[in-house]
Order: C-alpha cells, then structure tokens, then sequence
C-alpha cells in the first residue's frame, strides 16, 4: 500500500508537470515542506504508538485477572475498587491514545493544505497559460491536482505503518540473533551405552551467571559425589541452590569450571542425550494438557503395569482408582484440576518411571503434607538405594540421615559433609538446624 501510493503521488505529479510545466516552480518549497511534516508526524506517530501499546497491555491483564479472581474479589466485595483500578487504567491509555488522534489531524490539515496549494497553483498556471493549453489537458492537469491530495494522505499514513509495524522485524531479526542453546544431538556422539552407570559426579571450580553482564550466581564450587549418595544441599534463599540444578541440566552453561558425571564432562554432550539420562522432581510441579497416562509416559515407553506400579509406589494409586476414566483421566492445561500435592506426586511418579541413575529433588516435597513427606522419603530411600541423588532441602528434617550436606552460602560452598560433623562444627548448618529445632 505504501508503494501504490508513492506511485499514485508520483504520476499525478507527472501529469500535472507535463500538462502544466510552470508547476514545476511551486514543487520543491512544497515538497521540502511536506517532507518535514512527514519526518515529523512519523516520529511523533511512532513514538506514540508504542507509548499506547505498552499503556494497553496493563488493561488486558487487569481485565483477564479480575475474570479469573471473579469469585474471590466478590467473596471480599471488592467490585468497586476493581471498577475503578480498570478506569484508571483505560484513563491512562486513553492520554497515549488521544494525542495520537491529535497528531493525526494536525497532518490532516498540513497535507489539505500541501493539496490544495497544488490544486491552486495547477489551476492557476493553466489558465496563465490557457492560449497554449487544450481544454482538455487543462482539465487533466487540474483533476490529477485534485486527487493527490487523497494520494498523499494515504503515502503518510502508510509510510507510518511501515516504520510501525517494521517493528516486528526487529523482534524477529532480535530472536535470531538471541544465542541460542547447545546442538539437541550430537551426530557422533561417543556417549558409552547405558550412561550413567555409577552416578559419580564431580563439580571441579563450578561457576555461572544468568547474563554475561551480571556477576556470577554460583563460583568455585568443587565437590566429588560418590555413586548412591544422597546429598542434601541446603543455603538461605539466594545461595544458588537452583542455579546449581540448572548447570546440571545446561538449563544455563558453565561459566568456568566443568561437571563430570561417570568421568564424562556433560558440556561435551547434546542437551537430549544429558537430560534424558538424569531425573528431576522439580519444585514447581510440571503437567501437560492430555491423560494421565500420557503425563506419566509421554513417550509409551512402559507398560500399563509398570505404570500403575509406579502410582503405587508414588501412593497416588488409591486416588487414580477413584477417577472414572482411571488413567485415562484427561489432565486440564498446568493440571489444574489436579491439586498442587497431587501434581507433586504425579511428577515423583513419572521420576520413579525413569528411574535414571542421578536424581535431583528441587524442593520437590514443599507442597505437601508432612506425613505424606515421609511417605515419599522412604519412597525414593527404598527405591532410589542405588541411585546418586540430591536434594534441595526445603525442610531440614528429611536430609538428616543422608550421606551428606552441601551448605551454600553467597554463591560459593561453605561446608560440605554428614550431617552429624556439620552439626558438631557449630556453623551455617548448626544454625540452621537450631533454627527448625533440629539441633
């Protein structure tokens, strides 16, 4: 459209000059004249356009969270203050929105005026020069003079939403550029079959940072974790707990230092073929749209058997013998219609599915009962023995009979070992430990 109009002006403007030749002296102060308009409105229409967009999005959320809250905020009858904060926010967007109508009449009457002063002038020059001039070129000339006014509007405005809407190819073109993660597979790759065997880790000199402006999260982590061990890692809130589970899995790459799993360092391997062979129970329990059955084994990689076996062992067996359609329960987006004690135990039962080698637990028991804790506690001690797993403890109580304890404090390791010398030594675990009553 930007160039049908650009066309259109510049024809009309080649009739006009060919009929009329004269108007070739009013042309460029006009066209230098509507050039600064243009450039003017363009970068003001811009500006303002973005300024209305990010003032909308506010009204949307507020108006799809008070839809979702409907119940809640009539429970506390809180209907007018909603009413009013959804004002205020129209409110807002209406001053970004206004001005934008305003700038659009102010070229309105510049560009008439551009028109018009073209119309005059054709006319005018025609008629100077009637004796050499046809009726019927006169009347083209003056007709074409009539119609760019219309072109150039419409040249404006579409040069606008060009430079507008040019906007989401520089969010494209930004995605492209963004770095992405390591290869998903290897072509060759030399992993030895049945990787990891043991379940023998170690952390030598392990550090990373969300962003390569920001300092690192986690720095000079060294630990070496025999295979079978269960250990505990424990820290205030901002220790890098997670972020040391998200090196694990790559989810973020290694800063310096490396993680060796069964003597393979884990940066050398494609991001599948790591995190297929590792297990987490994450702290946000994680459930797809679809069955049961399908959440539980994505890929239809085990039997109905060994399904319900795993359910049994996650103690959500006597809960899913109670659904109509048993395993073929259809699951709503997020399991929403699942409580967030029962999503926790459909991830655990997913894990005891897999049963890998390596383990992680990211606070994976924080949402559930204490009781049903320690069902799941003795669950992975009976049926992970021989796995290496760690654990981020949100309650003290379940790692104090594991075989060890990494205590991060700021970003680095401040003690590691059993929990009975941890607690002898008086330091951040003692605390800790004292704090929940443990010690």
């Amino acid at each position: 459209m930007f160039l049908g109009s650009m066309f259109n002006v510049l024809g009309s403007g080649v009739v006009i000059l060919l009929a009329t030749p004269l108007v070739a002296v009013i042309i460029p102060p006009l066209g230098l004249f509507y050039f600064f308009v243009q450039r003017f409105y363009v970068a003001s229409s811009r500006q303002l356009k973005r300024l209305e967009s990010v003032c909308r999005s506010p009204v949307y959320s507020h108006f799809n969270e008070t839809l979702l809250g409907t119940s809640v905020i009539r429970a506390f009858r809180e209907q007018d203050r909603f009413v009013r904060q959804n004002q205020d926010r129209v409110d807002r967007n209406q001053t970004a929105y206004y001005p934008s109508i305003v700038a659009n009449r102010w070229l309105a009457v510049r560009l008439e005026f551009v028109g018009n002063c073209i119309v005059l002038f054709a006319a005018l020059f025609a008629v100077m020069a009637r004796q050499s001039l046809s009726a019927g070129l006169m009347g083209l000339s003056i007709s074409y003079a009539l119609q760019i006014t219309t072109s150039l509007n419409w040249l404006v405005r579409m040069s606008s939403e060009l430079e507008t809407n040019i906007v989401a190819v520089e969010r494209v073109k930004e995605y492209e550029d963004t770095e992405k993660e390591a290869e998903w597979t290897l072509e060759h790759s030399t992993l030895p079959p049945g990787w990891p065997t043991k379940g023998h880790i170690h952390i030598g000199d392990f550090g990373l940072r969300y962003r390569e402006d920001l300092e690192l999260a986690i720095r000079n982590i060294s630990v070496t974790i025999q295979g079978g061990e269960k250990v505990g890692i424990v820290g205030r809130t901002g220790a890098g707990k997670s972020s040391l589970t998200l090196g694990l899995f790559r989810i973020i790459e290694a800063s310096e230092g490396q993680i060796s799993i069964d003597g393979v360092n884990i940066a050398g391997l494609g991001l599948h073929e790591l995190r297929s062979r590792i297990t987490i129970i994450p702290q946000d329990p994680v459930l797809f749209s679809g069955s049961l059955r399908m959440n539980l084994d994505p890929f239809d990689a085990y039997s109905d058997q060994e399904v319900w076996s795993a359910l049994e062992l996650a103690h959500l067996k006597g809960f899913v013998l109670t659904l109509p359609n048993k395993l073929n329960h259809e699951c709503a987006e997020g399991g929403e219609n699942l409580s967030l004690g029962q999503r926790q135990l459909v991830c655990l039962a997913r894990a005891l599915l897999r049963k890998t080698k390596v383990l992680v637990l990211d606070e994976a028991t924080a949402a559930v009962d204490l009781e049903t804790d320690n069902l799941i506690q003795s669950t992975i001690r009976s049926q992970f023995e021989d796995c290496t797993v760690l654990t981020i403890a949100h309650r003290l109580n379940t790692i104090m009979d594991y075989t060890r304890v990494l205590v991060l404090d700021k970003g680095e390791m401040a003690e590691f070992d059993s929990p009975a010398s941890l607690i002898a030594k008086k330091g951040i675990f003692y605390r800790m430990a004292k704090d929940s009553g443990l010690a």
